[in-house]
C-alpha cells in the first residue's frame, strides 16, 4: 500500500467516526497532521481537542483504522465510485469555504470546474402541477445559460429539477443524505442513472449508510454549500428540508431566491412567507436568479444568448399591450384567463395579443392558448 492510498484509507477511517464531522476533521487534521496520526494520538492528545465526545474519542481509540478503511476503499473502487478529500485536488471550491465542510465526498458521475456555476433548486417532495412545471422550467432555463443544476434527488420539486437539466442536455448534480450504494427514494433509480451521465450523484455518508433523518440536515448543507444560490419552489413547514436548506444558504452566505406561489394553498406557504420576510427575493423566471449570481463569477463562462436574455429591459408597451403582456406567464394561458386577469374584453385581449405576436413577444399553442415568448 502506498502512502497516498494509505493516508486515503485512514481519512476513510476518520470518516466513518459518529461524532466526525466537518469541524472535528479539520481541527484533528489541524492538531495531529493527518488521519493516521490522529488514530496514533493516544487518550491524553485526544483530551486536548475541545468539545470532543468522550464517545468519539473511545471510538476512535477502539477502531481498526487499516481494516475499517481498506473495506470501505475495496467496495468503493468495486463500484466504481470516486472519493474526493477535503483539502485536496478536485474539492468543490465553493463547498470547501464553508463553516463545516464534509471531510469526504463519495462521488457516481464526474464533478467538473465550471459546476462552480451552480444554482440548486428544491421544494416539496409533494408539490402541485405547477410547483412542478416551475421547477422544470427553471432548470432547463438555468441549465441552457451553462449553470448546473444542485438538488437532493428527493421526489418532487427535486425530481423536476435533475429532469429539467437532463432534458435541456445541461449539467446536474445530486447530493444524497445516505451512501451511494442505497438509491433513496427507490423509484429514483433510473432517474439516478441519468444525474450520473448529466454530472454526479455524490454523498457525504459512508458506503452503506441509511437514509435516517439526521443525515438530511448535513445533507441540506452540502446543497447550498454546492451553490451560488439556492432557488425554493413550493414548501410547507417551517422544518421542511427545503426551507432547512434555504436557511443554510442564508448563513453560508449565498442567495435565496423563492417561487410565489398561490395564496391559501399549503404548499405555498413556506415559499411566501420567505418572500414576506424578506428571506428571499422573489423570482417569475430564470432571468431573475442570474440577475443576483451573475456579479459573483465570470460572464464569459455563460452562455452569451442566456445572459444577453436575462439582463434585456422589458419591452416598451402602453394601451391594452401593456396590460395583456404584464399578465402572460412563460407558461401556457387561455384567452379567457388572461381576459379575466386584465379586466378586459376578449376581443380586446385578442387584438392585444395579435399586436404582441407580431412583434414576436408572444407565443399562441393549439387551442387559443398564450404565453410570452422566448426573448
Amino acid at each position: 500500500m502506498g502512502a497516498d492510498e494509505k493516508e486515503l484509507v485512514y481519512t476513510l477511517a476518520l470518516n466513518s467516526v459518529p461524532g466526525v464531522g466537518g469541524v472535528t476533521y479539520r481541527k484533528l487534521i489541524e492538531r495531529f497532521g493527518n488521519a493516521e496520526a490522529v488514530f496514533k494520538a493516544g487518550r491524553k492528545k485526544l483530551d486536548e481537542i475541545p468539545r470532543m465526545t468522550r464517545e468519539t474519542k473511545d471510538t476512535i481509540l477502539s477502531l481498526k483504522p487499516e481494516e475499517v478503511g481498506k473495506k470501505e476503499l475495496d467496495e468503493v473502487t468495486k463500484r466504481g465510485f470516486g472519493i474526493i478529500v477535503f483539502g485536496r485536488a478536485g474539492y468543490p471550491k465553493l463547498l470547501a469555504a464553508i463553516h463545516d465542510p464534509p471531510p469526504v465526498l463519495y462521488v457516481a458521475g464526474s464533478l467538473k470546474e465550471s459546476d462552480e456555476l451552480a444554482v440548486a433548486i428544491v421544494g416539496s417532495r409533494d408539490p402541485t402541477g405547477y410547483g412542478r412545471r416551475a421547477a422544470t422550467k427553471l432548470a432547463g432555463d438555468l441549465s441552457n445559460a451553462g449553470v448546473t443544476i444542485v438538488s437532493g434527488m428527493a421526489r418532487g420539486i427535486d425530481s423536476a429539477a435533475h429532469r429539467g437539466a437532463i432534458n435541456a442536455k445541461g449539467r446536474t448534480i445530486a447530493v444524497l443524505g445516505n451512501g451511494l450504494d442505497i438509491i433513496y427514494p427507490s423509484e429514483n433509480r433510473e432517474l439516478f442513472d441519468d444525474i450520473v451521465k448529466s454530472g454526479a450523484v455524490i454523498s457525504p455518508f459512508p458506503m452503506g449508510a441509511k437514509p435516517e433523518k439526521g443525515n438530511f440536515p448535513a445533507r441540506n448543507r452540502v446543497i447550498s454549500g454546492m451553490s451560488l444560490g439556492v432557488v425554493v419552489v413550493q414548501a410547507t413547514t417551517p422544518d421542511s428540508g427545503s426551507l432547512i436548506t434555504a436557511r443554510h444558504a442564508l448563513e453560508q452566505g449565498r442567495e435565496v431566491f423563492a417561487v410565489p406561489g398561490e395564496v391559501g394553498i399549503k404548499v405555498s406557504q413556506g415559499t411566501n412567507t420567505l418572500i414576506k420576510k424578506g428571506n428571499a427575493k422573489l423570482i417569475e423566471n430564470f432571468a431573475d436568479v442570474l440577475e443576483e449570481i451573475l456579479p459573483q463569477f465570470d460572464t464569459s463562462k455563460v452562455k452569451t444568448d442566456s445572459v444577453e436574455q436575462a439582463t434585456r429591459p422589458a419591452p416598451k408597451l402602453d394601451g391594452d399591450e401593456k396590460t395583456v403582456w404584464e399578465n402572460l406567464e412563460d407558461s401556457a394561458s387561455h384567452i379567457d384567463i388572461v381576459a379575466r386577469k386584465c379586466n378586459l374584453p376578449v376581443h380586446r385581449v385578442a387584438a392585444a395579443l395579435l399586436q404582441l405576436e407580431l412583434k414576436g413577444l408572444v407565443e399562441q399553442q393549439p387551442g387559443k392558448m398564450f404565453l410570452r415568448a422566448h426573448r
